[in-house]
């Protein structure tokens, strides 16, 4: 299995929604109370199980962004094309950025409902409730589609919309791509002014350069945070169990209710939407690692879910793991059973050294190669099977909704 992309203390956990429906009021609390209380309780976890993406397989437990309360739904806050920020290359005039981008930011609070829960031993069966939870988004262009997190909007029965200047309208779900974490929602533009925000190129971030975040931290709307990307290519895990490649991380503080909002850079420009955070698994807040799905992700879907349409993605059928010692490869430790890799004969133990002209140096890298391609393409395999190195040619798959047993 490929190993998680954090320390064994620190696992990325997705950006949920806050659970509106269960939060104190502001002013709850006693008359000696320091500070004022958020309108959503602490962030809550959700475990999740091992997993195979695109040839690799990670576990963890996700937190994600703007999830408060135990179990709830969860909303996202929508991400929205900046209006022209004024920035250096090489600096970022927060400001700047945030008097051009938060108008294209936008709240979102979804209602779901709890599927009723059997009779136990221990007490009687539980009838289904509707939870309310928040997050974030942001509008990409004038006709009223808006992108955010697929967690977000996961199983909503209804989506709001509220833009900065107060409107709210009610929005209807066109696509999810569970595999990416991304969503595209919509409204009806009549009336509206709408702030699309530019979407920028994630393949042009470098680590070290600035960037900001807008969204809802705890029910604090459009919040701006700075920092930095922390790194490049990470790989994370997506809420249907496969992997998400060419993930950013940036020290920029996400927390719960940041999800599905924008990452920008220095010229205002989205180049990620905010996705998971690091933990210890005992603290559900901004430890300073954060994660967003790289805004190109986004760009080579949004027609097909704009459309309503479902995104294929390419898939291999491997579980892999780092090569030992000072080799360069991903280790292959379960092939699916009559899956692209199985047909071309590919087997437990081998090396996987390249894929095409692309160096496999690590699972990271393979999960990037097989991510680039798309279902039905053949590509060559350079492959290390003890004292040998071999070609093997591969049709790649379609990836399915889940991940099977052996790979992914």
């Amino acid at each position: 299995m490929t190993p998680a992309t954090l320390t064994p203390s620190s696992d990325p956990r997705p950006l949920w929604p806050d659970d509106a429906g269960s939060a104190a009021p502001p002013d709850a609390g006693g008359p000696d109370r320091p500070v004022r209380r958020p309108r959503h309780r602490p962030l809550a976890l959700l475990l999740v199980a091992s997993a195979i993406l695109g040839g690799a397989s990670t576990a963890g437990v996700l937190a994600a962004a703007g999830l408060t309360g135990g179990g709830s739904s969860t909303t996202t806050t929508v991400l929205q094309r900046a209006g022209g920020a004024a920035a250096s290359s090489n600096a970022l005039d927060a400001q700047a950025v945030y008097a051009g981008a938060s108008a294209g930011v936008v709240d979102i609070t979804v209602h779901s409902r709890v599927a009723a829960a059997p009779a136990t031993p221990f007490g009687g069966a539980q009838p289904q409730s509707q939870t309310t939870a928040s997050g974030t988004g942001f509008v990409v262009d004038g006709q009223g589609h808006i992108v955010t997190a697929a967690h977000v909007v996961d199983g909503a029965t209804s989506v709001t919309v509220k833009f900065q200047d107060g409107t709210s309208r009610r929005a209807k779900v066109l696509g999810q791509d569970d595999a990416t974490d991304v969503a595209v929602i919509a409204v009806d533009p009549a009336g509206l002014t709408l702030h699309p925000l530019a979407l920028g190129s994630s393949a042009s971030v470098s680590v070290g350069a600035p960037v900001a975040a807008i969204g809802d931290p705890f029910g604090y709307e459009r919040s701006l945070s700075t920092g930095i990307v922390s790194g490049v290519d990470r790989t994370v895990q997506a809420p249907n169990g496969f992997t998400v490649a060419h993930a950013i991380q940036t020290d920029a503080a996400m927390n719960p209710g940041n999800s599905g909002g924008p990452v920008l850079d220095a010229n205002g420009k989205v180049v990620g939407i905010a996705d998971q955070i690091a933990t210890d698994g005992s603290a559900d807040q901004s430890s300073g690692v954060g994660f967003a799905v790289p805004i190109d992700l986004v760009k080579s879907s949004l027609k097909t879910l704009e459309a309503g349409g479902k995104v294929r993605h390419a898939y291999l059928g491997v579980a892999t793991g780092d090569a030992s010692s000072a080799a360069a490869g991903a280790t292959v430790s379960g092939v699916t059973s009559g899956g692209p890799a199985d047909d071309a004969g590919l087997r437990t133990g081998d090396v996987v050294t390249g894929l095409g002209s692309v160096d496999v140096a690590d699972s990271n890298d393979l999960v990037a190669a097989v991510a680039a391609h798309r279902p039905g393409d053949q590509v060559q395999l350079t492959v290390k099977r003890g004292s040998e190195t071999r070609q093997l040619t591969v049709t790649l798959g379609t990836q399915p909704a889940q991940p099977t047993a052996g790979g992914g």
